[in-house]
């Protein structure tokens, strides 16, 4: 991660390296490796202390540890020694194959008796999960902070520095006792889109650690700044042990019954679509209709100003929904789906039965471009529950579409898109 103490953020060669945290990518990773579980531990064995000692480090150090650099390294990219998408997110279907790739190898080299590989694929994982969580690694576009100086003048001490090593330096521990990894996939496939979206979590968890480190730095309170780099390492390293504990139950084929059964499905609404570029949504993704915004997960937007909860009219009654999404007219939302783990999608279709009584709205779910329901509904309809087959999908399309008169009232509702494996 790139969090606290990348020392000196070293020159900035040619190369534009761009570390993140540096000392704490240990302190995160011991973090995450103490919550595994013993069998897991004594598998790794002498490799158990390394992976938080030194494997952690291999992105950072494929320049000066030469022996350990092809670790870091990808088929596809042969010419780049130091691969910065390892330390600085860019687009959902980029980093997912990246991660997708040193799953890969890590789990191979598991099955293969090869532990010292494995544990080296994994040292990269780690370190690229606590880079992309580092509040130095927030702003897409602004890594050294020059901007966001503009917006946040610094103070006279603070004002020739370069904020991305102050943000991230630092030296403490990390302790997640307590926390129990998640096991987040049976398949390879499955196992990296999932690590994508807890990803995202600690992406927008260490955002809004940002700005309170700037401002703590500014203001010379070091107990601010350890307080909110805290507040990201601590979820760093609940995301790196769901992310080891997963590969070396991949590596082992040790499934626990309940953790798997509770895999064969996933609710999809509080994902990032691809429309949400650097997880939030750019000015052209914005609709018109029934109000100017963007789409919300979880909440449904009166005006454009007044958050209300989804709700939709059932045959039983009117029901509200936690997970969901409320959207507007014309902009479809894209969803990256896992190769061949799914197989049926579900969604309740609906308008809002207060806001949208007067709406009319086309709802259209589509698979790599391709209509597989519609269905056009009135604000005073019951929902429809909609079922795809969705096999064989890469790209999971969600859009809507005006039909009525009256387009303020198009409060539509996506409520519990659902993916299932049977």
């Amino acid at each position: 991660m790139k969090h606290l103490v990348l020392a000196t953020l070293l020159s900035l060669t040619p190369s534009s390296l761009v570390f993140g945290w540096g000392q704490p990518h240990h302190a995160i990773t011991r973090g995450a490796l103490d919550v595994l579980p013993s069998w897991q531990k004594e598998l790794l064995g002498a490799e158990f202390t390394a992976l938080g000692d030194s494997y952690c480090m291999i992105p950072d150090n494929v320049f000066s540890d030469k022996e350990n650099a092809r670790y870091a390294r990808m088929e596809s990219a042969p010419g780049e020694v130091y691969l910065k998408i390892l330390h600085l997110p860019t687009q959902q279907p980029e980093y997912l194959e990246v991660m997708r790739y040193f799953m890969d190898l890590a789990v191979k080299s598991l099955r293969e008796g090869r532990t010292g590989d494995a544990a080296r694929y994994i040292g990269t994982i780690c370190h690229q999960i606590e880079d992309y969580g580092s509040p130095s690694h927030t702003v897409p576009g602004d890594n050294m902070f020059t901007l966001l100086q503009q917006f946040l003048p610094p103070s006279d001490v603070m004002k020739d520095q370069l904020m991305h090593g102050p943000i991230e330096n630092g030296d403490f521990s990390v302790s997640i006792s307590g926390y129990q990894p998640r096991l987040l996939g049976t398949t390879v496939d499955e196992a990296s889109w999932r690590l994508v979206h807890r990803v995202h979590d600690e992406i927008i968890n260490a955002r809004s650690t940002t700005v309170p480190i700037i401002q703590a730095l500014y203001a010379a309170d070091q107990e601010s700044v350890v307080k909110n780099q805290l507040r990201a390492a601590t979820m760093d390293a609940q995301v790196v042990a769901d992310a080891v504990y997963t590969i070396l139950c991949l590596g082992s084929e040790k499934y626990p019954s309940e953790e798997k059964s509770a895999l064969q499905q996933v609710q999809i609404g509080g994902f990032f679509p691809l429309e949400a570029a650097s997880l939030y949504y750019p000015q052209q993704q914005f609709y018109s209709s029934p109000h100017w915004g963007h789409p919300r997960s979880g909440i449904i937007l009166a005006g454009g100003s007044k958050a209300m909860p989804l709700k939709l009219k059932l045959p039983s009654g009117e029901k509200e929904f936690s997970n969901g999404i409320s959207a507007g007219m014309g902009k479809t939302l894209t969803f990256l789906l896992p190769k061949n783990i799914y197989s049926r999608f579900t969604v309740l279709a609906g308008l809002h039965p207060d806001l949208g009584a007067k709406g009319r709205v086309e709802f259209t779910v589509s698979g790599d471009g391709k209509p597989l329901r519609t269905i056009t509904l009135n604000g005073t309809d019951p929902a429809t529950l909609l079922e795809c087959d969705v096999s064989g999908v890469s790209q999971l399309q969600l859009t809507l579409t005006s039909r009525g008169v009256d387009s303020k009232s198009n409060y539509a509702i996506w409520a519990v898109p659902t993916l299932l494996k049977q």
